[in-house]
């Protein structure tokens, strides 16, 4: 096909960061930590089934008909309910609540809503590589801030904004970092909207592994401090429920969902109503606080099956995050280390492991030696045999490396 015809955006030499991200493994002792999965037999199967039938008897036939772009106002009202008890979001309403197709369609919505091409935003470094690929579309000029132990490096933050007023979008992932595993600090998180306020700029607050803690108490939202609407909240059912459900939600003023709304009827129209509907009698018919305990008490065995492992079992030299919650640790090798030339040269072929690379975690993708290990995908058992396999390839690599 002649590229001509093509828009810019999807001019073949621009690269997809999602496309071969993760490697095939067709080995019957692969052990992988790349894809951030939820672990399988923690889904509420039953429930959710019964919730889907509970949808139709509720309904009837008009359960399959076209609905509104907004969506059930029944779940609405319960996730701004959700959003004010659980999240610390105050006087909102269905009306401030939107459902989209998953997370990801939040992000391209916010997106498209804000960005031409050469606009300004933020991103953190490293940052989640499916919000780069939405970003990437509409051509921005990326400013990366680097992350810390405590979140975006919010000082240098400061810096950018002085020097390029012409900043539009803040995006974030301030709880249990993806791919970092950090969590932003309280001071940072007021900072930010201050900051937001000051220079007239929006924050995307992505948080999908938000109800995942596992360690310590849960911090504020960032939206919780937003008194001048400059602070769009996303969230997921994917981490807490099921990824299959595709099913996101955002809270913002009615100013910015006018204008989302917009493009979601131009995108798909609405979210699909029997899953929506679902989702909502299964809200009204089960504890969902209930459901989430028991997600963290079999994540939080795995999360320290993984700090156990990277202590014991990686080499000195290597660094990694220990995270309070969500579902991955980034390690940091010396810069003499490329880590997507490890994955294919020797973890993937060899030892029969994987990991997600740093490259293309990073705008620029101009960082080469980190990595990002998923752990809720795996039994303690295998993360300390993944463990193992990895400490013995990285101690091999930073010998040759060094001599």
């Amino acid at each position: 096909m002649d590229q001509k015809l093509f828009a810019n955006r999807v001019q073949s030499e621009v690269a997809s960061r999602l496309q071969g991200l993760f490697p095939q493994m067709p080995y019957d002792d692969a052990i992988t930590f790349t894809a951030g999965s939820p672990a399988e037999n923690l889904f509420p199967k039953a429930a959710m089934q019964q919730a889907y039938l509970d949808a139709i008897a509720a309904e009837g036939a008009h359960t399959f008909q076209y609905h509104t772009v907004q969506g059930p106002v029944e779940l609405r009202e319960r996730l701004a309910d959700w959003a004010m008890k659980r999240h610390q979001i105050q006087d909102i309403d269905a009306d401030n609540v939107m459902l989209t197709a998953g997370g990801q369609q939040g992000i391209d919505l916010v997106a498209k809503l804000m960005l031409n091409r050469g606009d300004a935003i933020v991103v953190e470094a490293p940052t989640y590589v499916g919000a780069l690929s939405a970003f990437d579309m509409y051509e921005p000029t990326y400013h990366e801030v680097p992350l810390e132990a405590d979140g975006m490096a919010v000082d240098q933050l400061e810096d950018l904004l002085k020097q390029h007023p012409e900043i539009k979008l803040i995006y974030t992932v301030a709880d249990f970092h993806n791919p970092g595993g950090v969590t932003m600090s309280l001071a940072k998180r007021r900072r930010l909207v201050e900051l937001a306020n000051q220079y007239n700029v929006m924050i995307l607050e992505d948080t999908p592994y938000r109800d995942l803690r596992y360690v310590g108490e849960s911090l504020p939202t960032i939206k919780s401090f937003d008194t001048e609407g400059h602070v769009i909240f996303l969230s997921s059912f994917s981490k807490i429920l099921m990824p299959t459900l595709r099913t996101g939600w955002l809270v913002a003023d009615q100013s910015i969902l006018t204008q989302l709304y917009k493009l979601k009827e131009a995108n798909d129209l609405e979210v699909p109503n029997i899953t929506a509907s679902a989702i909502n009698q299964f809200m009204a018919k089960n504890d969902l606080d209930v459901h989430i305990a028991g997600l963290t008490s079999e994540y939080a065995v795995r999360q320290q099956a993984m700090v156990q492992a990277i202590k014991d079992e990686l080499p000195d030299g290597v660094t990694a995050t220990a995270p309070e919650g969500g579902f991955f640790t980034w390690l940091t090798l010396p810069e003499t280390i490329d880590t997507k030339a490890l994955l294919y040269d020797i973890c993937t072929p060899q030892a029969h492991i994987a990991y997600v690379p740093s490259k293309n975690f990073y705008a620029y993708k101009n960082h080469s030696n980190g990595m990002r290990l998923n752990f809720t995908g795996l039994t303690p058992e295998q993360i300390q045999d993944g463990m193992h396999r990895l400490g013995t390839v990285l101690t091999a690599a930073m010998t040759v490396t060094t001599n």
